[in-house]
């Protein structure tokens, strides 16, 4: 009984994830690639950790979480996050890993989301 409840469960999450998959398919490719943006930065964590590599106007070699309250796991966590979507770069030298913001990207960031904030008309004549 029990493994069958599992293997029900398995089939029912499998499915869903596809569908998942599929639905978003449905939408441009702009709007698919901004979804990836915004969820990308949906923590505060991740905000931080561009906000410091970008003031420091330098790659960082050595440990972030130095310099933020977050533990070393936590930040390599958010720091795998944001490399996934490219935002930020990170190279392996000797046993450290020196990490930089991606320019090409934060440029496709900023241009996308402006678009996309552009384009939600707030008006006066918006009544709820």
């Amino acid at each position: 009984m029990f493994t069958s409840l599992i293997f029900l469960t398995y089939i029912y999450v499998k499915k869903r994830n596809h569908m998942v998959l599929a639905k978003t398919k449905l939408f441009e490719t702009e709007l698919r690639e901004c979804a990836a943006y915004f969820k990308a930065l949906s923590h505060p964590a991740r905000l931080a950790i561009l906000k410091y590599v970008s003031d420091t106007q330098t790659c960082i070699t050595g440990d972030i979480s130095d310099s933020l309250p977050l533990s070393r796991t936590t930040v390599n966590q958010h720091l795998k996050e944001l490399k996934k979507v490219g935002l930020i770069k990170g190279q392996v030298e000797g046993i450290n890993t020196k990490y930089c913001l991606n320019k090409e990207k934060v440029e496709e960031l900023k241009s996308l989301s402006g678009d996309f904030l552009n384009e939600i008309k707030v008006g006066l004549t918006n009544k709820c």
